[in-house]
């Protein structure tokens, strides 16, 4: 297996995890000294991967002090039980609303199974292995506080994407890794305006005024790059809040006007989410053919747009 990681300096490493394709999901190692801290951990399938990259820093899994899950989502912590099973010195440090699944991860697996069938979750995400309660702390506060050989790892409470995201500001060389409360900037779509951003409204907890909030929050943290699981390292982080505060809104509305017409709605959504987005990567000034966007954005088209769905049915059911 190769192992395709990218140094991005301050002794933080991005590893491709290799899910579906190059370059659409990544998780981040952080060293300082002998002690590492993972950030996500992509799926089981993704283990080796990272035990091979702590080999090739000069490192073993003895090393390994922390594992911290950005949510449960399985492209991020799919792998983290597997991982915390090879790392004997790690503690896990997850949103209080994700411990409970970390520790025992049977519901986890079950719906992932009902939507993938047996076969496609043991291709795509291998098996889930619960970690012991005794090796995983709840963030409980905001702000939560991790010493890596000294150097603080600050666990913030953002919910939007998942009410169990958090994310995680590096003081020392002011990342913040974001998992999806970022955003979503795959590299096929960069220019030379820069990278082209969306937000994930993946079911089943979207919820857009709490997004912007955690935007808030991370803005006023004033980093100086952002971290994302899908994908990589984006500097222009002046630029890039607005767009993703932006495509949060748009997004939004764009459901809301078929908050009245539930037949069909969720391939309606998916279209209108194509255009959308085909609207914007054109004005972006990307020159990829129209097949080929629609092939890399697919998934999270067909993610978005069960996600929106979901979000409707809920606002409707909370009028009732």
């Amino acid at each position: 297996m190769a192992t395709r990681y990218e140094d991005l300096g301050h002794g933080v490493y991005c590893i491709d995890t290799d899910l579906y394709r190059a370059q659409m999901a990544a998780c981040y190692l952080i060293r300082e000294g002998d002690a590492v801290a993972f950030v996500d951990t992509g799926t089981y399938h993704t283990i080796p991967r990272l035990m091979a990259v702590l080999v090739e820093l000069g490192l073993s899994a003895d090393n390994v002090r922390y594992v911290i899950p950005t949510h449960v989502h399985l492209d991020h912590a799919g792998g983290a039980g597997e991982l915390m099973a090879r790392c004997p010195n790690a503690t896990m440090i997850v949103h209080p609303k994700g411990a409970p699944h970390m520790i025992d991860p049977s519901k986890l697996q079950a719906g992932a199974t009902a939507v993938y069938g047996a076969e496609g979750f043991a291709k795509d995400y291998g098996k889930l292995v619960p970690v012991p309660a005794e090796r995983v702390i709840a963030a409980t506060d905001d702000g939560y506080v991790v010493e890596l050989n000294g150097r603080r790892l600050t666990f913030y409470d953002t919910p939007g994407h998942a009410n169990h995201h958090g994310c995680i500001f590096d003081a020392s060389s002011r990342y913040c890794f974001t998992g999806d409360t970022f955003g979503i900037c795959y590299r096929e779509f960069a220019t030379a305006k820069g990278a082209w951003i969306f937000a994930p409204t993946t079911p089943v907890a979207f919820s857009p005024n709490e997004w912007q909030q955690s935007l808030d929050k991370l803005e006023a943290l004033q980093p100086a790059a952002m971290l994302l699981t899908h994908y990589g390292q984006v500097t222009d982080v002046a630029v890039l809040f607005p767009k993703l505060r932006a495509s949060i809104e748009a997004l939004s509305n764009l459901a809301l006007t078929l908050k009245n017409a539930p037949e069909g709605r969720v391939d309606t959504l998916k279209e209108q989410i194509f255009l959308t987005w085909l609207e914007e990567i054109a004005e972006h000034g990307v020159n990829l053919p129209e097949g080929d966007i629609r092939e890399l954005l697919r998934v999270d088209a067909t993610l978005n747009a069960q996600g929106l769905d979901v979000w409707l049915q809920r606002l409707a059911k909370a009028k009732t």
